[in-house]
């Protein structure tokens, strides 16, 4: 492991966690415009740790849906990371429980780009931590900061916040859709499909409803050709 390698890899590892550990403010200021108090907010990320379910969650609470419809967005959204962790196990090989809880805990979409881009097995396992936990204490410090700052602002401002969720999901979403991206086509397509049934469904279904239907249509249109 050369000197520059190493240094290549902590640069993009913590330029990276910093910049989406940033969007923990905006979590914070959601998580408090759905009726959340700071901890509950902090708490949220500090467990869930996966910032589409957990603006996914905040938005059907804000949008006055019942727990088991935001409950069941997050986890729908979670699943992602399943598969990351199935593609991270060979390549970090975290021994015993307590490294596997904590390795499974950090598995994102981030930390699991940085290790599986990075040249060999050793840079990978500083890149996925180093990643990890940059974005882990960014984000949460910055969801006390989002949350807390919320709290304090007044009605008229508060109201303003309904612009956060849709805001920090474009945010992290556009990346994804740009030409440069894997297969931007079929991804514009799928994200257009699911934000068409959620629209369609919104007038006839409760809320929170057409967020767990939307997901579940785009997890059907993701599946690999051929699948069962």
């Amino acid at each position: 492991m050369s000197r520059a390698a190493r240094t290549a890899v902590l640069r993009d590892a913590v330029g990276l966690g910093v910049a989406v550990g940033l969007y923990g403010v905006a979590f914070g200021a959601a998580a408090d415009a759905a009726g959340l108090d700071p901890w509950q907010a902090l708490v949220t990320s500090l467990l869930m740790f996966t910032g589409a379910s957990q603006f996914a969650m905040v938005g059907v609470l804000g949008a006055g849906g019942g727990g088991p419809a935001a409950i069941g967005s997050a986890l729908l959204l979670g699943t992602r990371n399943t598969v990351y962790g199935v593609r991270l196990a060979p390549l970090l090989a975290p021994r015993g429980l307590a490294r596997r809880l904590g390795t499974a805990q950090w598995v994102i979409d981030e930390t699991t780009a940085l290790a599986v881009a990075a040249p060999d097995r050793g840079l990978a396992r500083l890149a996925f931590l180093t990643g990890g936990a940059t974005i882990y204490l960014v984000w949460n410090a910055t969801t006390l900061v989002g949350a807390l700052g919320a709290a304090a602002l007044g009605e008229t401002a508060q109201a303003a916040l309904d612009a956060v969720v849709p805001a920090a999901f474009l945010a992290l979403l556009w990346p994804r859709l740009r030409a440069g991206a894997e297969e931007p086509a079929v991804a514009r397509r799928v994200a257009l499909g699911g934000a068409v049934v959620a629209l369609v469904l919104t007038p006839f279904v409760p809320a929170g409803v057409q967020v767990v239907a939307a997901v579940v249509a785009v997890a059907l249109a993701g599946r690999p050709r051929g699948a069962a």
